[in-house]
């Protein structure tokens, strides 16, 4: 069924979007952000596919990993497939992620940006 929509991006909110979208250039291996206005960047797909973009808010709360009752809950979270989880854990690292305490999965590892939104790293098993 053709709605006439299509989703075109994914909007993270962060304290600095420059670093966060800069984070995101250097773990995805996407060209440099391009800036939208004043506290929007945006980071193209080079492959054509979704794009991300980071809008600045001020006050932002990084979401609790696992969620629970008492801390701010996760709205979102990416799913990144590599093909080496380890070195995808290595790269995702050495880019300015940390590694998620709590881990459900064997083949899969959760990691925080530097803004604290979770992303999965996961491999096609």
């Amino acid at each position: 069924m053709d709605t006439g929509c299509t989703l075109t991006t994914v909007t993270l909110g962060t304290p600095d979007p420059v670093g966060l979208a800069t984070f995101y250039a250097r773990l995805l291996g996407w060209d440099a952000p391009l800036p939208v206005d004043d506290d929007w960047l945006a980071l193209r797909n080079p492959d054509g596919g979704i794009a991300l973009a980071f809008q600045e808010e001020p006050t932002h709360v990084p979401p609790v990993w696992p969620q629970n009752e008492d801390g701010q809950q996760m709205q979102v979270h990416l799913e990144i497939l590599v093909d080496d989880l380890a070195a995808g854990v290595a790269h995702a690292l050495a880019s300015g992620a940390t590694l998620a305490s709590f881990q459900p999965q064997v083949d899969v590892r959760v990691c925080l940006d530097p803004a604290g939104h979770p992303f999965c790293l996961w491999i096609d098993s």
